[in-house]
């Protein structure tokens, strides 16, 4: 990718100047060859730690897959909040929506999580998706059950969610399924790294259409 850098992002010039900077420092270190390294890099910057890129997984040309999904308005369904208010909303058409508040009568009667239970309620919606979870473990539990039992076909899953209780499980349960899909090893992940990847798939596909 030798075009010139161009961030969607960075909606002034001392922003973009401070994101091409980044950008120069952390592709010596990682790479600049490919779309995934540009999600690496945007990962690395969005954390801090350059030790992010080497636990990163993509699996079934995910980056591929997340253009697609965009270029035909598909939504973007994510575990909470944060990530929502994270994910930049120009540059493409989707809809961006969380799970988290949208299934709380089944959580409370169940005694679900609130995210897991809102993945139920709205597994109708999430074939053709984009499902990005950077928190809940639980509701990467629960997509993952929608898509063994093919319920559910989202078109691309960012699945990060960061913690010591099933958050490493439930990742190496999504690298199991043929959905596209990106991920970390181990217990890190979280809310950074979930937007970060996503912001640079758009990035690229802002880029492509401009």
């Amino acid at each position: 990718m030798k075009e010139e850098y161009t961030d969607i992002g960075a909606a002034t010039t001392d922003a973009l100047e401070i994101s091409k900077k980044s950008r120069s420092l952390i592709s010596q270190m990682i790479g600049d060859e490919t779309a995934e390294d540009r999600i690496k890099q945007r990962c690395v910057i969005a954390t801090g730690d350059p030790s992010i890129a080497g636990i990163l997984r993509f699996l079934h040309q995910p980056v591929q897959a997340g253009l697609r999904a965009l270029e035909k308005g598909a939504p973007i369904h994510v575990d909470i909040k944060m990530v929502e208010a994270g994910i930049v909303k120009k540059g493409h058409k989707s809809k961006v929506d969380a799970f988290i508040g949208k299934g709380d009568k089944l959580a409370y009667s169940q005694g679900l999580t609130r995210t897991s239970a809102g993945v139920l309620t709205l597994q109708g919606e999430l074939t053709h998706s984009i499902v990005v979870i950077g928190n809940a473990p639980s509701a990467l539990l629960a997509l993952c059950d929608l898509m063994q039992s093919e319920q559910a076909r989202p078109q691309l899953v960012i699945g990060v969610p960061v913690g010591f209780v099933n958050a490493a499980e439930s990742k190496e349960r999504l690298r199991e399924m043929e959905v596209p899909s990106i991920s970390t090893a181990g217990t890190r992940g979280g809310t950074p790294i979930a937007v970060a990847a996503l912001n640079e798939i758009i990035n690229i596909y802002a880029r492509i259409h401009h």
